[in-house]
């Protein structure tokens, strides 16, 4: 592929570095050699193929030292109706879009299907990467298609849900430089109520029983002040937001290594817990964050556990990636300790390791 970074509208100049935190939700992040912005789908299809693409920077950890080569950050915006069918109706969403935007405008056009993702931070783009869920709903359900681009033959492909090999918090995309993410369809379903509330806290927040179906106004509404509830909607002045929301992924455990959790466990209780094909278990980080001894606002120094949600590491200020990663080690390492169950970190890392 041609390197046309050139064409591209720079947000610095070429010869003046800029630190990436700037576009991170944490606020930590080194110099870049040099930042390019994408405003469509054709410019990003045309950045260098060697670059480092940044969409809202909600779920990514970046390292302290300078990134030795270009990041190209996403600025694509649009929502367009692709399809309208009577039941159901097919949007067309570029990769830089706000996610949250996208919730909105299908709450408020009466499209259901993604209202309990509302208040996740970040772009569309980036919700088939990491297969985004919340409160019961994936993107993957919804999800038909995908724009993407193949930097190994410089060719765009439409992608379908099969060939996105969507997993939990997880799918082709995810730590591969091979693909870039031009746009997402979505199927959502024309009703002025919400799918049928699947998660227990959102169902106790609406007072309903599970299954149930709720005005879409009223899902949103819920998510969002159980999202705020726990630092999980951005905001400027709390820094319990400053973070890339949940840092771990629960632990899906073959029945084995269930049983031995729980002989483990032996009191201080059993972990919630969700049964999944093939004997697996889900079983939730928070839970053994928290037994393992890492409590809410756990840290004295720039980096802690939020005093809200015990998943979220936060960067209260002034610190730095490293210091987010050796809590972050910390953590791991005492849950491996006390439970015998190593967690895995839900945010891409660049640049830096775990």
């Amino acid at each position: 592929m041609p390197d046309v970074s050139a064409e591209l509208p720079t947000a610095a100049q070429p010869s003046v570095p800029d630190s990436l935190s700037a576009y991170t939700t944490l606020r930590l992040g080194g110099q870049a050699q040099r930042i390019l912005v994408a405003t469509n789908a054709d410019e990003l299809a045309q950045s260098p193929a060697n670059s480092f693409i940044l969409a809202g920077g909600s779920n990514v950890v970046v390292g302290d030292d300078d990134y030795p080569g270009i990041v190209v950050l996403v600025r694509s915006t649009g929502v367009t109706v692709r399809e309208a069918e009577p039941e159901t109706v097919t949007v067309t969403v570029q990769a830089g879009e706000s996610w949250d935007s996208v919730v909105a405008q299908a709450v408020d056009a009466g499209w259901s299907g993604i209202e309990c993702l509302s208040g996740i931070p970040g772009s569309a783009g980036a919700t088939p990467i990491q297969n985004v869920g919340a409160y019961g709903q994936e993107v993957a359900e919804t999800i038909t298609a995908v724009q993407a681009l193949d930097r190994t033959t410089g060719e765009r492909r439409v992608m379908t849900p099969e060939e996105c090999g969507f997993a939990y918090r997880a799918s082709v995309f995810k730590h591969s430089d091979r693909w870039v993410v031009l746009s997402v369809d979505f199927r959502l379903a024309r009703s002025p109520e919400s799918a049928p509330v699947r998660y227990a806290e959102l169902a106790r927040a609406l007072g309903v029983e599970i299954g149930q179906r709720v005005p879409l106004a009223d899902a949103r509404a819920a998510v969002l002040a159980l999202r705020a509830g726990k630092g999980m909607v951005l905001d400027p002045s709390d820094p319990d937001t400053r973070s890339v929301g949940s840092f771990f992924t629960n632990p899906v455990l073959e029945a084995a290594a269930y049983t031995a959790l729980l002989d483990r466990a032996n009191g201080v209780g059993e972990p919630p817990s969700w049964p999944g094909p093939d004997g697996v278990v889900k079983v939730s980080a928070a839970w053994l964050i928290d037994k393992a001894g890492f409590t809410k606002g756990y840290g004295s120094g720039p980096v802690g556990i939020s005093t809200k949600h015990t998943l979220a590491l936060t960067h209260r200020g002034d610190g730095s990636t490293a210091e987010l990663l050796g809590l972050a080690r910390e953590i791991r390492d005492g849950v491996k300790n006390r439970f015998g169950v190593t967690l895995h970190p839900e945010p891409v890392l660049v640049n830096c390791e775990l």
